[in-house]
């Protein structure tokens, strides 16, 4: 073969047994994509869309409701995956049993529950929310926000657990991972696996357990005490949050568990000196030691930091897009174009350079301002100008002139 041909068109790959595979480069009018399959399926009178999420208890994906047409979103469970974790099964009927019982602008809903038995499985329909605050932390610079921005959520949070506490119920794992935005930026509480409902006639909080996340564990958990008061669990873990919200660090840490219990149960608290004075006075309230001593809600709901107008002096920590390009668009619509629509795309071939063009063209149209589009001097626009990087083709059908020796 010609030395010259193969360094310009081949590319070669040694086996193990020094065998040699040679492949052609192949332009990219002439990769053949077949869209994927969308298996439309139906959950009670939700129409099933991608997934959304996953975690230890189980995946969330988007679903439709066929009667109102409104976006939820399906927490689904195997029962199997639930028995292989502690406590797995009584933490998901306590959430529902208590999701059930509440109704806050700032509290997640529940809106159905199927349980399908043949399968193994359970299904929770929830609320629709766009992000998390950990997923927007994770990608905002210095892994914070803006102080009014941290302020509003915080703000949406107290009076989210002041209902919660009204109600009896103690939440336990208050945290950025658990703290959800809807589409009109209101702050949801969510994830009640590890809350506990109080017994209101006793007239005191007192529990035994908190199962939460331990770098948001107020000192009572974490030097084992027997029984502490519940509700400044919670004013703690809020305590961590805005810590974390305003800092991008937490208030303890540690190399492993032990030295990080030991850390919130011994370590002074040390808050960063360029917090002003008046949220470091909140910090240090509600992350006293002694719970007895600690904020309780209704002090830290009428602190002079929560009461004061914050100027929007930085730039917004925006919503974290998805691989989809945007977070707001729907994945329903392609399930129900297969569904009611399969005569049409059944055999719809499309090669990759046309995959990458369509694409570019409505990225365009979704992200680019009337200002983006106004034609320049030279006669071209911004738009003509901007290139994207070519995506990658998801399914290959079949691949012409491809050599192999």
């Amino acid at each position: 073969m010609d030395p010259d041909l193969a360094s310009d068109r081949y590319m070669e790959f040694d086996t193990a047994e020094d065998d040699a595979f040679l492949i052609q480069r192949i332009d990219s009018n002439e990769i053949i994509y077949c869209p994927p399959k969308r298996k439309y399926k139906l959950v009670g009178r939700y129409v099933m869309g991608d997934k959304l999420g996953e975690g230890s208890y189980g995946k969330v994906k988007e679903c439709l409701d066929q009667d109102t047409l409104q976006r939820r979103a399906v927490k689904i469970m195997k029962r199997k995956t639930l028995r292989r974790i502690p406590n797995g099964e009584q933490n998901v009927q306590r959430e529902i049993q208590l999701l059930r019982r509440l109704r806050h602008r700032h509290v997640i809903s529940l809106c159905d529950v199927y349980h399908n038995q043949e399968k193994g499985k359970i299904y929770m329909v929830m609320e629709f929310c766009i992000t998390g605050l950990q997923e927007m932390l994770d990608k905002a610079k210095d892994k914070k926000f803006p102080i009014w921005q941290a302020h509003m959520y915080f703000v949406q949070l107290v009076d989210g657990l002041e209902y919660l506490h009204s109600r009896g119920v103690v939440h336990k794992d208050i945290k950025p991972g658990n703290l959800l935005l809807s589409s009109d930026g209101n702050l949801k509480i969510s994830d009640f696996g590890v809350a506990e409902q109080l017994d209101m006639t006793t007239g005191n909080d007192e529990i035994t357990t908190s199962q939460g996340s331990p770098l948001f564990q107020p000192p009572e958990v974490a030097g084992g005490v027997r029984t502490f008061p519940g509700f400044k669990v919670d004013v703690w873990s809020a305590g961590c949050t805005l810590f974390n919200l305003t800092s991008g660090k937490y208030p303890f840490e540690g190399e492993n568990m032990f030295r990080l219990f030991e850390n919130i149960c011994e370590k002074q608290l040390e808050v960063p000196t360029e917090l002003e004075p008046a949220l470091r006075v909140l910090l240090e309230g509600m992350l006293r030691k002694d719970p007895y001593q600690r904020l309780t809600l209704a002090q830290v709901k009428a602190h002079d930091w929560c009461c004061k107008k914050h100027p929007r002096t930085e730039e917004e920590v925006g919503v974290v897009k998805s691989e989809r390009g945007n977070q707001h668009a729907t994945t329903i619509l392609p399930y129900l174009r297969s569904h009611y629509y399969a005569s049409d795309s059944e055999d719809e071939l499309i090669t990759e350079h046309e995959l990458n063009e369509t694409r570019n063209q409505v990225e365009h149209q979704l992200q680019l301002s009337p200002a983006d589009l106004q034609e320049k001097p030279n006669g071209t626009s911004k738009q003509q100008r901007r290139r994207r990087k070519p995506i990658s083709c998801i399914s290959v059908k079949s691949l012409t002139s491809c050599k192999q020796s």
